[in-house]
């Protein structure tokens, strides 16, 4: 926040408080002129308005109000740039990667710690009430935790919480994020290699025309091609021509007969699962503007206990 901008909200809030204050002196004191219990000359109704001060309860409660607003505004942020005098907070806002969060977080712990972060000491206090209990978890195979259904919530929860704006509440994705239900997988769905994508995240990327001498003009044949290999509704001569295009190197990644490459990420062209869309036009616009895709690493934000209960739960969509 500026100094301006600071000075602005510090001002505002102590003009609140100051304002409060002012309202309930004056409206102690008597301006009409009237005796307590005197009629004021009012009647609607049948209700007759009478001059009584405001209920000592309600004064009180103001008073307190006002208080606890000071005391609070002193000891926690809440006025522009001021810390408050306690220096607490309820996260490190100002980091700007994994690095950083964990130096401040490190700097929040223990008795001796400078600033309060609240969420620091909340992780802290967490990890220790249930670190054992992830580490027992951890001590077994990914195989046989997909089998334990205490394990399985777990997982689902720890994926519900950290996977699921990707791949979606039932895994099932979205176009551009992969269905981790359908059994198609790009690197394998073996309990190890699902472990190792959530571990150390993934990159996938296809240049424009697989980076090949491809030339517009051929594209329209090799969609057509693309589309024979799964068995889709397809121009036969075109397509007989778009496999000369797609022997021009395609095959390096995605195999002869477009059954894909594991170990490069390339997807299987033949199985019908399109992660992009299978549309003519969305196969053509794969292979034009090329295709890049990130999963990030997650090893250092859940650690590997939990990447190991997350990885028994997607094993087990496809697995049960």
């Amino acid at each position: 926040m500026s100094t301006i901008l600071s000075i602005i909200v510090i001002f505002c809030v102590v003009a609140v408080l100051a304002g409060s204050w002012a309202l309930l002196i004056w409206c102690q004191k008597d301006k009409m002129g009237k005796e307590e219990g005197e009629s004021m000359g009012h009647v609607f109704d049948g209700i007759e308005e009478i001059n009584n001060p405001l209920p000592k309860w309600w004064s009180y409660m103001f008073v307190i109000t006002i208080v606890f607003g000071v005391g609070y505004l002193a000891l926690y942020p809440g006025m522009g740039n001021f810390a408050g005098l306690l220096n607490w907070t309820s996260a490190n806002k100002q980091v700007l990667n994994l690095e950083e969060s964990r130096v401040a977080a490190e700097a929040a712990k223990g008795d001796g710690a400078t600033m309060l972060v609240q969420y620091d000491r909340e992780v802290a206090q967490a990890d220790a009430q249930f670190g054992p209990i992830f580490a027992a978890y951890a001590a077994q195979s990914i195989e046989d935790l997909a089998l334990d259904e205490e394990a399985k919530k777990i997982g689902q929860r720890l994926f519900l919480q950290n996977c699921s704006q990707c791949h979606g509440s039932d895994a099932k994705g979205g176009k551009g994020f992969p269905d981790l239900t359908d059994g198609a997988w790009m690197y394998g769905g073996d309990a190890a290699t699902i472990k190792l994508t959530l571990m150390n995240g993934r990159n996938g990327f296809m240049p424009p025309k697989g980076g090949l001498p491809i030339a517009d003009e051929e594209v329209p044949d090799l969609v057509e091609y693309v589309l024979s290999l799964s068995n889709r509704d397809h121009d036969k001569e075109a397509a007989v021509r778009g496999q000369g295009s797609y022997m021009k190197g395609c095959f390096a990644c995605h195999g002869m007969g477009g059954e894909g490459n594991q170990l490069l990420g390339a997807p299987n062209l033949k199985d019908g699962n399109w992660l992009y869309g299978g549309s003519r036009g969305a196969v053509a616009e794969s292979i034009i503007n090329g295709r890049s895709g990130v999963m990030p690493a997650w090893k250092d934000i859940l650690g590997e206990d939990k990447v190991h209960l997350i990885s028994s739960y997607v094993y087990s969509l496809s697995n049960d």
